[in-house]
């Protein structure tokens, strides 16, 4: 009989709710919400008063965390998706003990300071993931939910028991969210609920801060849709928490619903919370302007008043913080006990936990080195092949390996042929192979790139983890907003992105990818790897595995012939971001000219090469499938593959030739593509968007002769 981790039914500190003491550390809360923003002359304060009864009970009553060690691994997990209310949880981990004092809210959005304006992960202990762009948090907190999910699997071997049958008291860890009406209008949102209700995540708690304020006036100018029936529609558990008496929050309401969302089990919960923006400002309340402004001296001190709290700012009373600080000693206990737990789990099911402590251990591409298929010189495969093959190389040494694609897993090559579909426990596999619910490898995303690519983020944030995830380049344009996050945190995670150019064919415009090298690469922090051929793709697949922060793998649908270049030199070629493939006897600036290119045209220049030697003119092929990558050689390495005397040199790419200026150099020529592509075969549309071999020597005689090289 295997075992199931339990999730306790009742909250887990037994304090009362809502005594004296709680109304003052909430009312010193809202003050210093208003003192931070006042001093740093900006910020949001309303969302951060209005919310700072919930964000007390969360952090005193609910969230299982020890503020003493910010990473344990038994802690649950808190999002604030309004990123903008930051104040609100900074205030908390200040309270609550996670190292932040007095002056950090003193120097609140100032440079340099531990309290920047939106959260950062890896700025400010206790932030556990960045927010601020609307919609990131609910669905970044979806992913983080999915690898948690993932690793209950873990525990009971990926099967579906009652509960009942087999406790183990490893309590179950919950991610909890503070989202806002914005959060909710984007459409990532709606992604993300559906995601969270069809593998129903019940280990995920949303509370929604529904007080129907936008900057520009009230929720109604925008939206008349029912938010709480969208969500009971994609199989959520919804509650609704309305105002108390005295037109403040209803903490005795909210603290049940948490309650109950917390042990409840089958569904992810959503909590409707009224509330009232800058609530108890006198002037301010209900109002748009308390949104993302100070409220001024005089509105301050007139709420101080009302909130009988210290005029002076940054005042806080010893027994207040002697108070909320008791949260250190709830955690050390909640740590000991989870510890306690878990190693007792291990003792009693030493099978699981030597599985689960290999598939969590950290990873070392090494290890799958020896295990990536080998491909033959001059045999024809395409890039997304030969991707599909290392991925079912890598995942047969890597368990850390999870992923799927947006519904293209057939096109991306993306599925792991053996993994199974992660599902919830209960249901059968979709591929039939014989493998069934939480210990799935394959995430069906659904047509929801955007999501995807966030909970994405969520996963590799919670580290248990290496995730990847399919589309056509082209709609890489859908995940922009987390690709530009993941990048913000550096975290690893592997996109494969495939169709890479027009060579895709008569699907046309519309899905052939031109400007997207372009963008992608403009984008701090974000790897972008355009592999030539099946050895380059498992070179990048390895170079990828051991970087730290994104990784977008951008593969032919076409089948390109293997070059003849050693395997080493390969991989050492690729982790370097660009080497030569031909001409590489040619040193000191021997050569007339340097062909560069990526991908399907390294092919195209190899070819140029030959017709260019007919004409007595000694060329040099290099391929750059990463040029950040190149970025970061020496400056040796880089004068090595590119002499800075061989001026004459063409760049050779199906997209937009934007951002290669800096290696063309002043007397280099572009065969690229500038405009949208068009609708025919492969072959006919390279050609007629004018990626030829005759274009490739025409532009490189014409650099030759501006270089004054011949």
């Amino acid at each position: 009989m295997t075992a199931t981790p339990t999730r306790t039914t009742t909250a887990p500190v037994t304090a009362p709710v809502f005594g004296e003491m709680d109304r003052r550390a909430v009312a010193v809360a809202r003050a210093l919400a208003m003192d931070a923003v006042e001093t740093a002359g900006s910020g949001h304060p309303g969302t951060a008063m209005a919310l700072a009864p919930v964000a007390h009970l969360l952090f005193q009553r609910h969230i299982r965390h020890d503020p003493a060690d910010a990473g344990w691994e038994g802690r649950d997990r808190f999002v604030l998706s309004c990123g903008h209310a930051s104040i609100l949880q900074y205030t908390q981990l200040y309270l609550t003990g996670y190292g932040l004092g007095l002056e950090d809210l003193r120097r609140f959005r100032q440079l340099g300071s531990l309290t920047p304006g939106h959260p950062e992960l890896g700025h400010t202990t206790g932030v556990e993931t960045t927010t601020g762009p609307l919609g990131q948090g609910v669905a970044t907190a979806v992913g983080m939910a999915m690898a948690l999910k993932r690793d209950e699997g873990r525990l009971t071997g990926g099967a579906a028991v009652a509960r009942a049958e087999a406790p183990v008291e490893v309590p179950a860890r919950t991610v909890w969210v503070l989202c806002s009406d914005g959060d909710l209008q984007e459409g990532i949102s709606y992604e993300a609920g559906a995601l969270a209700g069809r593998h129903r995540l019940d280990n995920l708690v949303v509370v929604w801060d529904d007080n129907s304020i936008q900057i520009e006036g009230s929720t109604d100018l925008t939206t008349r849709e029912d938010t709480a029936a969208r969500f009971a529609a994609q199989g959520w558990f919804v509650q609704t928490v309305g105002l108390g008496a005295d037109g403040d929050i209803d903490t005795d309401a909210l603290d049940g619903a948490l309650s109950t969302a917390h042990a409840h089990d089958g569904r992810p919960s959503l909590i409707v919370l009224k509330s009232r923006i800058a609530w108890p400002a006198p002037n301010a309340t209900n109002t748009p302007a308390s949104h993302g402004a100070p409220l001024g001296a005089a509105e301050v001190a007139a709420t101080k008043a009302l909130l009988d709290v210290a005029d002076e700012p940054f005042t806080v009373p010893a027994d207040v913080l002697e108070y909320t600080r008791a949260a250190l000693g709830r955690g050390a206990e909640l740590h000991r006990a989870w510890d306690k737990a878990l190693a007792e789990w291990k003792q009693a099911h030493p099978g699981l936990a030597a599985a689960r402590d290999r598939a969590i251990r950290p990873l070392d591409p090494a290890e799958a080195a020896d295990a990536l298929p080998v491909f033959e010189p001059g045999a024809a495969v395409a890039p997304r092949d030969a991707s599909g093959q290392v991925i079912q190389a890598l995942a047969e040494r890597l368990p850390r390996l999870w992923g799927g694609s947006a519904d293209l897993g057939d096109s991306n090559r993306t599925t792991i042929g053996s993994g199974g579909s992660f599902l919830p426990a209960d249901e059968d596999d979709a591929h039939g192979s014989g493998r069934r619910g939480l210990s799935g490898r394959n995430i069906h995303w659904g047509v929801r790139e955007h999501a995807m690519a966030a909970a994405l983020n969520g996963i590799a944030i919670v580290g248990y983890d290496t995730p990847f995830a399919g589309t056509f380049l082209v709609f890489s344009d859908y995940e922009r907003p987390s690709l530009r996050l993941a990048s913000l945190m550096r975290l690893p995670v592997v996109h494969v992105w495939t169709h890479d150019s027009v060579a895709l064919g008569a699907d046309g415009p519309t899905h052939q990818p031109v400007e997207h090298l372009a963008s992608l690469r403009a984008m701090p922090g974000l790897s972008v790897v355009r592999p030539a051929d099946a050895a380059e793709t498992a070179a990048a697949w390895l170079t990828a595995l051991g970087r730290p922060g994104p990784v977008g793998l951008v593969l032919a649908r076409q089948a390109l012939p293997v070059l003849p270049t050693p395997a080493d030199a390969v991989r050492e070629g690729v982790a370097r971001g660009a080497y030569v493939v031909a001409g590489a006897d040619d040193t000191d600036g021997a050569a007339d000219v340097l062909l560069l290119a990526s991908g399907s045209e390294v092919s195209l220049a190899l070819g140029a090469r030959k017709a260019l030697a007919g004409r007595g003119v000694t060329a040099r092929v290099v391929s750059v499938p990463c040029k950040d990558w190149f970025a970061e050689q020496d400056a040796a390495y880089r004068d090595a593959v590119l002499p800075p005397a061989v001026r004459a040199r063409v760049v050779v790419e199906a997209a937009s030739v934007f951002g290669w200026h800096d290696l063309l150099g002043d007397a280099g020529r572009a065969v690229t593509i500038d405009g949208f592509g068009t609708s025919a075969s492969a072959s006919d549309a390279m050609t007629a968007m004018g990626m030829t071999e005759e274009a490739v020597v025409t532009a490189a005689l014409e650099s030759l002769d501006v270089a004054g090289s011949r």
